[in-house]
Formats: structure tokens, sequence, C-alpha cells
């Protein structure tokens, strides 16, 4: 099967910078996994993505050097089980606040006897290989995030979950039930001390953080705190900012400031 380059790059403490989607689109998935990022993640869950979409991107990603990777839309072991068998090679859960819900999420992901997915890999096949099947429960990436105010709580709890590769903060969501305000880059004490525990966390678990960010900085910032997989900004956020640059530097205005937030 073919190795999970991201799995491989935790184990030697080397950066992982992930692409992020939200635009239903093979061509741009290509254009995407083309551009150096070390995985990309088609996100069916604030993406204006169905599954046909999806299929379509993540076979788009396979001919990338990027390690495709889905964030579902909720803790569904049906869609986990289908976006794996379509060829994901890792799943990004939302909203995992208790340890039950992190088990129930890492059994979708794995094959018997260390969980429940149904056996039917149809692309999982083609992307990984003929011997998928004896080593998907190897390879396949399992991150869950940490948006509210339990599952912070619960931290070391859903780290302990045999199989879970690691947590990855939603900023947005997580500054939203902490201090009532939505920000990725929130400055907030509560939020500032949320984040240092899930850095501290992960590495006394040796399981990997990861967070959403809303640019190539602030995920610079992020992997020198501590952080193993960073997301720096989306397609929407990206496509966004460059049309605004590109206006503003054709006018003569300057670059200007950014203001769109992260998810």
């Amino acid at each position: 099967m073919r190795k999970n380059r991201l799995k491989t790059a935790f184990r030697e403490n080397t950066p992982i910078i992930n692409g992020w989607l939200a635009i239903p689109s093979g061509y741009s998935a290509e254009i995407i996994g083309h551009q150096g990022y070390d995985a990309v993640t088609v996100d069916l869950q604030h993406g204006m993505i169905d599954f046909a979409s999806a299929l379509t991107m993540l076979q788009a990603l396979s001919a990338t050097p990027a390690v495709p990777l889905v964030r579902v839309a909720d803790n569904n072991p049906a869609q986990i089980m289908r976006v794996l068998d379509a060829g994901a090679y890792g799943a990004i859960c939302p909203m995992i606040s208790s340890a039950e819900q992190a088990r129930r999420f890492v059994a979708a992901c794995r094959y018997p006897p260390l969980g429940v997915r149904s056996f039917g890999p149809a692309r999982g096949l083609l992307y990984g290989g003929s011997d998928y099947p004896q080593h998907a429960n190897d390879e396949i990436l399992t991150l869950a995030m940490i948006e509210t105010r339990e599952g912070l709580a619960n931290l070391d709890a859903i780290l302990d979950t045999d199989g879970l590769d690691g947590v990855f903060i939603g900023p947005n969501d997580l500054s939203l039930t902490l201090t009532g305000s939505a920000s990725a880059e929130s400055r907030h004490p509560e939020m500032l001390a949320a984040v240092d525990k899930v850095i501290e966390r992960c590495h006394k678990h040796q399981k990997m953080a990861g967070i959403f960010c809303t640019s190539g900085a602030a995920a610079a910032e992020r992997i020198a705190q501590g952080f193993h997989f960073v997301t720096p900004a989306n397609d929407v956020m990206q496509l966004g900012r460059a049309s605004r640059e590109a206006i503003a530097l054709a006018r003569g205005n300057g670059i200007p400031a950014t203001g769109a937030s992260g998810y």
C-alpha cells in the first residue's frame, strides 16, 4: 500500500502544510495539489461540495503529490467510510467533544477487529494499491477537531483514544464558544490558553497538533509555537485575497489589509 507521507512527516517532526478546498472543482483541486502542499483537504462541512464533486476532486488530487484528505460534515460513520472508499487518505472530523465521540470516529476509519469500517475500498484500491485492505488501518490519518469547551475539557481522554492520530483546532468555533466571538487569530486570554493547552497535551501524548490559519504568515507562527499540521487559509480566502491585491496594485493603491476570517 502507498505509504501515508503525513504520518512519516509527523514521526520525523517535519511540519505538514495542508491546503483546503471549499470550491467544488476538480480543476482547482488539481491546481492546488501541484503547488507544493503536503496534503490537501476537501471540505464537506463548510465547503460548497457534495459527494459527487468530492469524488472528482479526490481523483484530481490523486494525480498530484499532495495527500488527499476530507473534512467530513459530522461524525457520521456512513459518510466517513464513503470518503475513505473514495480514496481519501485521512479524515478530519468536526465537533469532537468527548472520548466516546472520538472512539466512534476512529472506529469508522478502521477495519475490524480495530473498528467497524465496512469493506468496499473501491478507489482506495486504485490510489492505495492492491494490498490496501491489509494496511489501511495503519495508513489512514484520523484527526478530531477540538471546537468546544467540552472538547477542551476532555482533551486528555480524547488524545488517549486508540488509533487517533491527533487533533485539529477549529479556531473560529473554539473562539466563539470560549469568548463569544468567532476569530481565527483571537488574542483573548482564554483562547490563547486553550491553544497552549492543545499544543502541550498533544506533545505529551505524542499526537499530532493541527490548526486552521488565515495566512501563510499565521501558519508559520503556529509551527513556531509547536503545531505539526497547519492550514494557511482555504481556496476561497486565497482567491479573494489575490483578487483584492491585484485590483489594488492595478489601481496604484498598494496591497490592502486582509479581513477574511478562517474556519
